[in-house]
C-alpha cells in the first residue's frame, strides 16, 4: 500500500467510517513537510486535521498523537495546561523519526465544553475549584470528548498499529475497541509548572492519566 504522504487515503465511504475526507494538501512546517488531510465528522460540525509524515501503513507501528484542540495552550502558550508543550514535543518526535501522524482534534476545546466555557471555568479555578469541579459547577460534563472519529481516521490512513504519545487511558481504550493495537506508550517530557501543577494532578487522580515519576 502506498504511503498517505504520496497518495490520497481511500475515501471514507470505502471504510464505512464516521468521518469524511474533505481535502488533502502538502503542508510545510517548522517540523518538516507533512501531508495534511482534512476530515469532517459526520452528523457534527467538527473537523479534524491529520498531519502525516512518511509511510505510516504496514506492520511497523506508527508514532501517533491524538491531540485535543487547545487554543490557549497551542497558540498562546498558556501555562494553565501542558497542551501546547505536548503538541510541540510530539511534533518534534515525529520529525526526528521521519514517520508518524499528528491528529489534531478540533471541537475538543476545554475537554469538549468550548472556548467561552473554558474561560468561565478558569475563573472558577481561580476561586479554588479544580478543572473537573469547575466544569461540573457550570452544569457541563467533566470530559465530553470522543475518540471514535480519531480511530476512524487512523483506519482510513492505513494505520494498523500505533505507538501512542499520550497519558490518557481513554485514548488507548478507544483505539483498542476499534481494532487498532497500541504497542507502546511514548512519554512526552514536558515541564510541570506552578501554574499547571494542580491541573496535571487532577488529570492523574480523577481521570487516571499516566505520568512519569519525575513529573
Amino acid at each position: 500500500m502506498k504511503s498517505p504522504g504520496s497518495a490520497s487515503p481511500a475515501p471514507a465511504h470505502d471504510a464505512g467510517e464516521c468521518v469524511t475526507l474533505v481535502a488533502t494538501a502538502t503542508l510545510p512546517t517548522r517540523y518538516g513537510t507533512f501531508t495534511s488531510h482534512a476530515f469532517r465528522v459526520k452528523d457534527s460540525d467538527n473537523e479534524h486535521l491529520a498531519l502525516v509524515m512518511g509511510d505510516v501503513t504496514g506492520d511497523t507501528p506508527a508514532l501517533v498523537r491524538l491531540h485535543s484542540e487547545c487554543l490557549t495552550g497551542d497558540v498562546f502558550g498558556s501555562y494553565r495546561c501542558d497542551c501546547g508543550e505536548q503538541l510541540d514535543a510530539a511534533m518534534r518526535k515525529i520529525e526526528a523519526e521521519g514517520r508518524g501522524v499528528m491528529l489534531y482534534l478540533r471541537g475538543h476545546e476545554g475537554r469538549g465544553i468550548g472556548l467561552s466555557n473554558k474561560i468561565r471555568a478558569y475563573l472558577l479555578q481561580e476561586q479554588g475549584r479544580d478543572t473537573v469541579e469547575a466544569n461540573l459547577d457550570l452544569g457541563l460534563p467533566d470530559d465530553a470528548r470522543e475518540y471514535d472519529s480519531a480511530a476512524a481516521i487512523l483506519r482510513i490512513l492505513g494505520v494498523n498499529s500505533v505507538r501512542l504519545m499520550s497519558n490518557n487511558p481513554k485514548k488507548f481504550d478507544t483505539l483498542a475497541k476499534h481494532g487498532i493495537p497500541v504497542c507502546e506508550r511514548v512519554a512526552l517530557d514536558v515541564p510541570v509548572r506552578e501554574e499547571n501543577q494542580r491541573y496535571i494532578r487532577t488529570k492523574q487522580v480523577k481521570f487516571g492519566h499516566y505520568f512519569e515519576e519525575n513529573e
